[in-house]
């Protein structure tokens, strides 16, 4: 995630990997269904760069470093004077639009380097150019870093003087943003310090972490296999398989506390550095910044779902093992496919047709958009060796175009998976008219864009539903999926909220991580899930608490939003699509505030995520009243 802040220039995007060269992956094996993962389609990142050895890739790395020099001897020093002077508007104007430029240039180098990674982290010539690209873009963006601390420094009534030229008006979004920012801005050379130093910390730690959970190994069965399909077991049908898979993390996730323990506790004691220099006063702060919303809206969400825990997660679960015929349901067996839940595989073609008839259902616009990114070879979608785990939509640069990474295995959330990243990809296409500097949108409005997606998806595959065991299987699905994205997200942001508390007072042991991690995780599941030996070291494979702390919220704040969001959909008149799309449209241009206005929506109303919750809850009454 890039955000708006001092720092100018991107790095490799870590938390949102990337992709391979082409002779790094094997074809997976068939299986016994018939399902190929082989066929599936893998993206073309020559749209980026044509190889990791490309000259382009040289050109743009010398020509970054020129022009970082050149903004630097040009502009350091000068921006207040400059700016009060006479056409100081038109001055400050093009200063922007070349920060912007070498932005975008930056962008799309540390995006290829990132999505390069992502897509084979065990490579060493891979890993090598993924750090030198994330040094170069280090080393180059000090050049810059001067810029937003001297704007910040600018008189209010100077800077909104200069903001009547229209060229500067243009950048007003970003200016206020980045102004917000100044309370927690350090002198320059500490603020040098922190960001060269990033490279061998908080960076250094990040890429540790990737490299060994892509190089772990879970022995199931007679297998060896790596942590995605590992995990991807947890949904099988056979019960022996998902107990033998849950197993096979928890030993090797012990073989590796010590490490993921260390990696933990580095990171959380850097960012109660970083946080306790600039000002920050809760352990979240930062991320609440970052994400341009009110603490207080944070924590009214986090109590709403906390003290829903009860009427949801709880409730959900007891029916659940009673499907099974079971009082408990061991937590290995929790995403277990529900027993009257259709069999097979869904292939990829099915997928995709699935997605895009509910986008375009909705919005034609939608649909078109988001059919480019099959069309144009946007999509990865294999399982490999060395492959990023999970699915993200990278939004590169707005002179390129995102990327989807899955780990597609044919299962039916992976089809939700589908709807959830394009969604993030439409929003992504649509907002890169704002420039790289607008483009960006905080995470409390990412999320609901992708998540948005999925209940396109899901309402339409409801209404074909002629089946009364498929409605109930596909009900209970969602419940599950908003259950994974709400409660289980907030009791991830309750989990680091106490580690990152604790961790002010001394080191955590792996022990110690792992009570909290169960605390958490028993008052979110509640007493229907039978907690086994083994899940207290399942905090350790969860890339958010590493790449980007508190993110995991942003998820909750844009599920319950969707549910809100939604029931206005299903009850307005004409031109609702057109609004949302305008929504997306607008990246990071105005405050989430204001693009929820048009739709009748106030995120600070002490009842409004009650409302989103109550969404949940109705559902989980459907399926009580089928038995």
């Amino acid at each position: 995630m890039t955000s708006r802040s001092t720092s100018a220039l991107r790095k490799p995007a870590a938390q949102r990997k990337a992709a391979p060269k082409k002779s790094a992956a094997k074809p997976a094996a068939k299986t016994k269904n018939g399902y190929k993962p082989a066929k599936l389609p893998e993206w073309n990142l020559a749209d980026l760069y044509s190889g990791i050895d490309a000259p382009e890739v040289t050109r743009d790395l010398e020509k970054m470093d020129a022009d970082c020099v050149a903004f630097e001897t040009d502009y350091k020093g000068k921006l207040a004077e400059k700016t009060a002077e006479q056409g100081g508007g038109a001055w400050l104007a093009e200063a922007v639009r070349r920060y912007e430029a070498i932005d975008d240039l930056a962008g799309r180098l540390g995006s290829y380097a990132g999505l390069v990674h992502a897509g084979d982290s065990v490579d060493p010539a891979i890993s090598k150019f993924y750090g030198d690209v994330s040094e170069r873009l280090t080393n180059a963006s000090v050049h810059l870093l001067f810029f937003g601390l001297e704007l910040n420094r600018i008189d209010d009534a100077v800077i909104e003087g200069a903001m009547q030229t229209a060229a500067l008006a243009h950048y007003r979004p970003w200016i206020e943003d980045l102004r917000k920012e100044k309370p927690y801005q350090l002198e320059d050379r500490v603020e040098q310090l922190f960001h060269e130093k990033s490279q061998s910390g908080y960076a250094a730690w990040n890429r540790l972490f990737d490299q060994t959970i892509s190089a772990l190994r879970f022995k199931v069965g007679a297998k060896e296999l790596a942590i995605e399909p590992t995990l991807n077991f947890l949904q099988d049908r056979d019960g022996a398989k998902r107990k033998a898979a849950g197993q096979a993390l928890a030993k090797t996730f012990k073989a590796n506390e010590r490490t993921f323990a260390l990696i933990t506790n580095t990171l959380a004691k850097d960012k109660e550095i970083s946080d306790r220099w600039r000002g920050f006063q809760d352990v979240a702060d930062s991320r609440h910044l970052n994400n341009r919303v009110e603490r207080e809206v944070v924590d009214a969400l986090v109590s709403s779902v906390r003290a829903a825990y009860p009427r949801l997660s709880h409730r959900y679960y007891q029916l659940k093992a009673g499907w099974f015929k079971k009082k408990k349901l061991a937590h290995w067996d929790r995403n277990a496919p529900l027993p009257f839940a259709a069999t097979g595989s869904i292939a990829w073609p099915e997928a995709k047709n699935m997605v895009l008839t509910a986008y375009r259902g909705f919005s034609p616009e939608m649909a078109s958009i988001a059919e480019r990114f099959f069309n144009d070879r946007w999509i990865d979608a294999p399982v490999r060796p060395g492959k990023a785990p999970g699915a993200f939509s990278h939004p590169t640069t707005p002179s390129a175009h995102p990327y989807v990474l899955m780990n597609y295995q044919g299962k039916p959330r992976d089809v939700m998976t589908l709807a959830h990243e394009l969604g993030h990809g439409v929003h992504q296409v649509l907002a890169a008219k704002n420039g790289a500097l607008m483009a960006p949108t905080p995470l409390t409005l990412a999320e609901t864009a992708s998540v948005f997606g999925e209940m396109l998806t899901f309402k339409r595959l409801l209404a074909q539903t002629k089946s009364t065991k498929q409605r109930q299987a596909l009900l209970a699905g969602k419940v599950e999926d908003m259950i994974n994205t709400v409660v289980r997200q907030i009791a991830f942001y309750t989990f680091e909220r106490k580690v990152h508390t604790e961790r002010k007072n001394g080191e955590l042991t792996a022990e110690r991580l792992g009570e909290i991690w169960l605390s958490v995780q028993g008052e979110s599941l509640g007493p229907a899930i039978d907690i086994r030996p083994g899940y207290e070291n399942f905090w350790m494979y969860i890339p958010h608490f590493i790449h980007s702390p508190f993110y995991v919220y942003a998820y909750a704040f844009g599920d319950c939003l969707v549910n809100s969001l939604y029931a206005v959909y299903e009850n307005a008149a004409e031109g609702f699509a057109e609004r949302y799309l305008a929504m997306l449209a607008a990246g990071g241009t105005k405050h989430y505030s204001e693009l929820l206005r048009p739709f009748g929506l106030d995120a600070k109303d002490p009842t409004f995520w009650d409302r989103g919750l109550s969404v949940i809850a109705g559902m989980i009454d459907e399926l009580e009243g089928m038995g």
